[in-house]
């Protein structure tokens, strides 16, 4: 599939597990017939959202396995392939061809932490030995590089890069990196990571967006982009304002933080959606319990995304 001119809205796929911690395939199909539905762009799959971090070789090709079969063409598959230091991602990448997807995502290293020369050459040799459309991830956060606009756009323009994922929260390098890209003929495709500052990141210029909350409501965020496509600014934040209190479901927990509260508030507001049916962690994170899902549940019945006499679901 080509996707030289991807753009709009790619979710990063949060991946259901069973009791037992096995990949739920019944919640998984639900939920990417979902998304592909309400209309999405792309779908993403082993990032963040997807729990990459967390999985072995053979749970990342049994999701992307999975997912290929299941999308089966209609939008374009992109896959994570994250890892430690270059040579490992290069493995990932290759299985990850073989597999049938369209795309492939990458960090910076992040165990033997280089300079400025060796983050640009860990892309160089990704991309030497793949024949996909190789995008960048800029989560410093994770990673503790953070990818300087200059050299992202140099790879673009030499054909290293198809895009790039910013996750960054630097909204004034997110910018340069728009400006630059525009001045060097647009060989970047971006797309922000951010659920909250969409709205932001597309009256800048960027091409579409990543967020994990499209999981809950991929409508909204279809919606948001239709809106910015026909240039009706006020809609754009409108829906953004409702996205942004929507993402309260991850603000609430008490039990856990990072990842645990993250994606496992994704979890488990589809869980309560009756899309997932449990929301299982990897180990060692555990599933949100009490009051943390009573918190998340409250949200979701004040944006109308489950009925306001739902019980909490056990």
């Amino acid at each position: 599939m080509d996707i030289s001119t991807l753009q709009g809205v790619v979710p990063p796929v949060v991946v259901p597990l069973t009791k037992d911690r096995l990949l739920d395939k019944d919640s998984f199909a639900r939920n990417i017939n979902r998304m592909i539905d309400a209309g999405v762009n792309g779908l993403f799959f082993l990032g963040s959202s997807g729990g990459v971090a967390f999985a072995t070789d053979a749970q990342r090709d049994e999701i992307l396995s999975e997912a290929v079969s299941v999308v089966a063409g209609r939008v374009p598959v992109l896959a994570g392939i994250i890892d430690i230091e270059t040579l490992r991602v290069v493995e990932q990448a290759k299985r990850a061809e073989k597999i049938g997807v369209d795309g492939l995502v990458a960090t910076a290293p992040f165990y033997a932490l280089g300079g400025p020369r060796e983050v640009e050459r860990h892309f160089r040799v990704i991309h030497e030995n793949i024949s996909l459309p190789l995008y960048a991830y800029d989560l410093p956060v994770c990673v503790h590089t953070k990818l300087d606009p200059t050299m992202l756009v140099r790879l673009g323009k030499d054909g290293v890069l198809q895009g790039v994922k910013d996750s960054s929260g630097d909204d004034v390098s997110f910018r340069w990196l728009i400006l630059e890209n525009e001045d060097a003929g647009h060989p970047l495709q971006l797309f922000t990571g951010h659920e909250v500052c969409v709205d932001g990141c597309y009256l800048a210029g960027a091409d579409g967006s990543v967020p994990g909350l499209a999981n809950v409501d991929p409508d909204s965020y279809v919606a948001q982009w239709k809106a910015f496509q026909a240039g009706n600014w006020p809609e754009v934040a409108r829906i953004q304002d409702y996205l942004a209190r929507l993402m309260y479901i991850v603000r609430g927990s008490k039990a856990t933080v990072g990842f645990g509260a993250g994606v496992g508030s994704f979890k488990t507001a589809l869980w309560q959606m009756g899309i997932f049916s449990t929301n299982q962690m990897r180990e060692p994170v555990q599933a949100l319990v009490g009051d943390d899902v009573k918190a998340i549940v409250e949200v979701l019945k004040k944006a109308n995304l489950i009925a306001s006499d739902a019980p909490i679901r056990e």
